[in-house]
């Protein structure tokens, strides 16, 4: 291994992403058929979020040397990075076929299993990994993790705790506790051991997320709503899918049912009601009490940039809503009514867009929201000028022609639930 190298990993290992590029080209100008160098390379880049160049640099090194393990792995870890899960656990099964006595490699296995919601594989990876070394930390914690998921958190709890007790100032362990404690409901708890994670690593994002649900959990209703988030999330993706379709089948049966029998009204409207109420909460609960809790002292300090975006297209949207709904209250303007609808229903996409993943499905989402909010802005504008030119033949084209647009939008903006889901989907392939 050459000094450049050398000096590239420990570089590297300080998060010096720029410093360790430099010194990792240095490294290839004098052998540019340097495999190792080649696929450390890759790693900086995917660090520095290059990933293009990542990939590129890693296909480099196993062009280079095929049999060479850490090719494949680097390979693995990058493509993990950019959510293409499938072809990182193939990577990463072929660094384990080359060299399979290195605990690592099945860490990560387990960490891509656990990406991928194959919560019964990433376990066995897991395990196996500690059958290597019985003391490893990340597959100790990516073991618990899978535990928790598959509901065995008294297991789960025994293997934080005897990683804890090993190395008591590990923040990933921690955090990893905090997320196990969430799950069965003691928020409070959880709280300590995301600020103690925050406090041995500021930087770690697992134990960010896990805070800010925790303080948000504070409140009875989203505590309730965390419950089910947390148990959607412990299915795989089929599951989820079913869950989804079973409720909007009992949603349509129960319309049924009201259409047919219409005395049964006041059994199954509570029943519509109840769903309805559910499923957008759902879906627009984590920007609202974003929002609010950006009205916390601490909690402000803890939300994230991209958690502030959200929460201010989001609660912009419903305000607009509110103060629509109060003017045609106030004046029975069937535009305003129009505009309530359009921007009630316009917090259905903008929640979806940023529930999604930086990349290509967020652009993606991105553009479908603002087509959706295109239409309706454009009816709410023909309906206003169908006002503004009242009594003549205009009027009645425009007002016609608004309401359209304004139907289809909300349309779009429901249907954009399944488009976020699908989306998602498709960005871990």
């Amino acid at each position: 291994m050459t000094a450049n190298l050398q000096r590239a990993l420990l570089l590297l290992e300080q998060s010096r992403h720029e410093l360790a590029e430099r010194e990792l080209r240095l490294a290839l100008a004098a052998e540019p058929d340097n495999a190792m160098a080649h696929a450390v390379l890759g790693l900086c880049l995917s660090e520095a979020e290059r990933h293009d160049e990542a990939i590129r640099e890693a296909g480099e090194a196993i062009r280079l040397a095929p049999d060479q393990p850490f090719s494949h792995y680097a390979l693995a870890r990058i493509l993990q990075a950019r959510d293409r899960l499938d072809p990182a656990a193939v990577a990463i099964d072929e660094a384990i076929r080359l060299d399979p006595e290195d605990p690592d490699r099945f860490a990560v296995l387990a960490s891509i299993r656990f990406d991928q919601r194959r919560w019964r594989q990433g376990l066995e990876a897991a395990d196996a990994g500690l059958r290597l070394d019985p003391e490893h930390v990340d597959c100790t914690n990516l073991r618990a993790m899978a535990l928790v998921q598959l509901g065995q958190r008294e297991e789960a709890a025994a293997t934080i705790g005897g990683a804890l007790a090993r190395d008591p100032d590990n923040a990933i362990t921690h955090a990893n506790q905090g997320w196990s404690l969430l799950h069965g409901g003691q928020h409070a708890r959880a709280l300590e051991h995301f600020r103690e994670a925050l406090r041995l690593d500021p930087e770690l994002e697992w134990a960010r997320q896990g805070l800010v649900e925790a303080l948000k959990a504070r409140s009875a209703v989203y505590g309730l709503l965390l419950r089910y988030f947390l148990w959607m999330s412990r299915l795989d993706r089929r599951a989820q899918w079913a869950v989804l379709i079973v409720g909007y089948v009992g949603y349509q049966v129960l319309r049924g049912l009201l259409r047919a029998n219409p005395a049964l009204g006041p059994v199954i409207w509570p029943l519509i009601i109840a769903y309805g109420v559910f499923a957008v909460s759902t879906w627009i609960a984590d920007p609202l009490f974003t929002l609010l809790l950006r009205l916390d002292r601490f909690g402000r300090l803890v939300v994230s940039r991209d958690e502030v975006v959200a929460s201010n297209w989001v609660g912009g949207s419903l305000a607009l809503a509110l103060v629509a709904v109060g003017g045609w209250l106030l004046s029975g303007s069937s535009t305003l009514l129009l505009a309530a609808l359009l921007f009630g229903a316009l917090v259905l996409p903008l929640a979806g867009t940023f529930q999604l993943e930086p990349g290509r499905p967020r652009r993606l989402m991105i553009k479908y929201t603002a087509v959706v909010a295109a239409l309706g802005l454009i009816g709410l504008g023909l309906q206003l000028l169908g006002v503004l030119s009242s009594g003549s033949g205009l009027s009645t084209r425009a007002t016609s022609g608004g309401s359209a647009l304004v139907t289809l939008s909300t349309l779009g903006s429901f249907l954009s639930t399944w488009v976020a889901q699908v989306s998602a989907m498709r960005g871990k392939h």
